[in-house]
């Protein structure tokens, strides 16, 4: 059964990415190496970062695996680490550091609120030995946008170093990386670029990522000497994953043509709030305000009189051709909608469609 993803990624991703995969390419082949030398320039671009001044890092695995090399290899020994929570995320970043036995604090927010500026500046204000600082951007928990201007703001006055990760919104908007002095940020091949899973990566200073060196708790996830690999001819310091690669390069190359991230960011934004309205006529609650909605994710409601559960409606949606996500809040019962991915106007009109006739049934078995 074939059917499109409504998810936060993996994607609907085209049959053109899909087909760069049927090659199979050398890790050692200079050809190869050049693809991935080209990948870190393109993203240094789209994140208007200059080369000089910042770095970009190619790490094998998910984006956790992207997130863990950062926590793990930038907190040393006498540093301490300030999470900022809103979601599941910010908390998978504290499960990382308690793993690794990371000095740290985490500042919890509610899952439907962004984290308070003026709280995160009184915490940096009475704990000086903090001294990195890092939050989740797009919190595919709720959906939810937090404010990384702001709090990038707050957390560079007290000179500490500032870990983003935008895994879900790198690619779909627009996230000026040098101007807004983020030292690391993390995101995925198989998000807003539109490419499949294989790999993370990484926008480092170079002056933060320099302090990295010979400090990392892992082998594998080793930022620095990652780099130091990589900035050579391209080569990964082990065996890359190479159909993935030359997928994303293709992701890329369409990402430009799309209009780049501005002209994709207008797509999805308008796709979420077209679903997000028209599920609110259906009687679809969002979990957060509209004001705090990001435009990659939402998280509904179930209603208070469903005779439905969320497998029944998954299935039902599914073999009229999409997948949604279930919920992850855990105060609420929940469900999601993504629309990132190869999902256009037409994809939203057949979805709320498809709810409108799937509650229409429920509401006449009662």
């Amino acid at each position: 059964m074939k059917y499109k993803l409504l998810t936060p990624g993996p994607l609907t991703t085209t049959d053109t990415v899909k087909k760069e995969m049927m090659f199979d390419h050398c890790t050692w082949d200079d050809d190869y190496k050049k693809i991935t030398l080209k990948i870190r320039n393109d993203l240094l671009q789209l994140a208007h970062a200059d080369g000089e001044e910042y770095t970009v890092i190619l790490m094998q695995g998910s984006g956790t695996f992207g997130v863990e090399s950062v926590l793990t290899s930038s907190v040393g020994k006498k540093d301490k680490l300030l999470i900022v929570s809103n979601g599941a995320y910010g908390e998978r970043m504290e499960d990382i550091a308690k793993h690794a036995g990371l000095s740290y604090a985490i500042y919890h927010q509610d899952y439907d609120k962004q984290p308070d500026v003026e709280k995160i500046a009184e915490i940096l204000e009475g704990d000086d030995s903090i001294t990195h600082v890092s939050m989740v951007h797009s919190e595919t928990t709720s959906g939810i946008l937090n404010n990384i201007e702001e709090v990038t703001r707050v957390v560079k006055n007290k000179n500490c170093t500032m870990i983003v990760d935008a895994m879900s919104s790198f690619g779909g908007m627009d996230i000026p990386v040098q101007q807004l002095e983020i030292d690391f940020l993390i995101s995925s091949a198989n998000k807003c670029i539109q490419g499949v899973p294989g790999f993370s990566f990484i926008f480092a200073k170079k002056e933060a990522l320099m302090k990295t060196k010979e400090q990392a708790r892992s082998l594998s996830l080793d930022l620095y000497d990652q780099w130091e690999t990589m900035n050579k001819d391209g080569k990964w310091r082990f065996t890359s994953p190479t159909h993935t690669v030359l997928a994303f390069a293709q992701a890329i190359e369409e990402l430009k043509k799309e209009g780049g991230i501005l002209a994709r960011a207008n797509r999805y934004y308008e796709n979420n709030r077209e679903i997000r309205k028209r599920f609110q006529e259906m009687g679809l609650e969002p979990y957060i305000e509209e004001k705090y909605q990001g435009p990659i994710i939402t998280t509904f409601i179930f209603p208070k009189d469903a005779n439905f559960t969320f497998e029944e409606m998954y299935q039902y949606i599914k073999e009229r051709g999409y997948a949604i996500y279930p919920g992850k809040v855990m105060e609420a019962e929940t469900f999601r909608i993504g629309n990132i991915g190869e999902i256009y106007r037409e994809d939203v009109e057949a979805l709320c469609s498809i709810m409108k006739e799937f509650l229409e049934v429920k509401k006449h078995e009662n």
